[in-house]
């Protein structure tokens, strides 16, 4: 699925990516959503049961103003 479809699919919601395709700046450009839900922390719970080799953690709702985001 390309990001607008993922995006669209599941909105406001945490989406596990497999073997996602990046641009160069690595901006997530497309993958194949191997699950997702509103809970951040279950999403997790299946990266780390499933162990994708290569994967990408999606949020596809808004984040609110005063949140921060820490890299």
């Amino acid at each position: 699925m390309t990001l607008a479809e993922i995006e669209s699919v599941f909105e406001s919601e945490w989406v596990l990516v497999g073997d996602p395709e990046t641009y160069e700046n690595l901006a997530v450009q497309r993958g194949k959503v191997l699950y997702h839900g509103k809970d951040r922390d279950e999403v997790y719970r299946k990266a780390v049961e499933l162990r994708p080799r290569r994967f990408v953690m999606l949020y596809t709702g808004t984040i609110p103003e005063d949140t921060a985001i820490v890299l």
